[in-house]
């Protein structure tokens, strides 16, 4: 995965966290790690997605921090109304959507618009959900894959089951069932088993 300066990521040594946090930050405290001899390996994720975060430490620590990006622009540039973030797309539709989409106060944009956030509210809690599971089974796949008890671990989670999920990970070590539990949290908020 290509790096963002504002990634808010997690790096860990074997299975002990060196840091969580900022990209920079995170690659500070990882560049130090190995220069005190890390024995390895030396793993960043992700915080939302549990995705592997490439990061090239060869050289200085100034020249490391060189190549990691920029943060990304905070409103996207191009056709639309930039300023509120508005970017336009072109959407193809039947004619009676069109005649309806015309019907509607507000217009065609305003009516699109309404519908989609709509359609966003009803369905967010089951995605935030799904991409807090996801996010946990990706992370305690590479990270305890190996360990007693992890393919039993992985079902309580898909089921919804917190305190089995708690007791299958209670002997695992410290910084990775802590780092497992933040991660699952968003999945036990919303109850979305699968």
């Amino acid at each position: 995965m290509k790096p963002s300066n504002d990634l808010s990521c997690s790096a860990f040594d074997h299975r002990r966290l060196i840091a969580s946090g900022p990209l920079a930050e995170v690659v500070r405290a990882t560049r130090q790690a190995l220069d005190a001899g890390a024995a390895g390996p030396i793993l960043i994720f992700d915080d939302r997605t549990s995705q592997p975060v490439e990061v090239d430490f060869r050289g200085s620590l100034d020249e490391v921090m060189a190549r990691l990006p920029e943060p990304a622009p905070a409103i996207p540039r191009g056709p639309g109304r930039a300023r509120l973030g508005v970017v336009a797309r072109e959407v193809t539709l039947l004619p009676r959507h069109w005649d309806w989409l015309g019907q509607q106060p507000g217009g065609i944009s305003g009516a699109l618009r309404r519908l989609v956030e709509n359609a966003t509210r009803q369905q967010e809690p089951q995605a935030r959900a799904r991409m807090a599971q996801e996010a946990t089974d990706r992370f305690m796949r590479v990270m305890a894959g190996d360990l007693a008890g992890y393919e039993e671990a992985s079902r309580a989670l898909y089921r919804g089951d917190q305190q089995r999920f708690a007791e299958l990970t209670a002997k695992w070590p410290t910084d990775v069932r802590e780092h497992l539990l933040k991660l699952a949290g968003g999945a036990w908020e919303s109850g979305a088993a699968t």
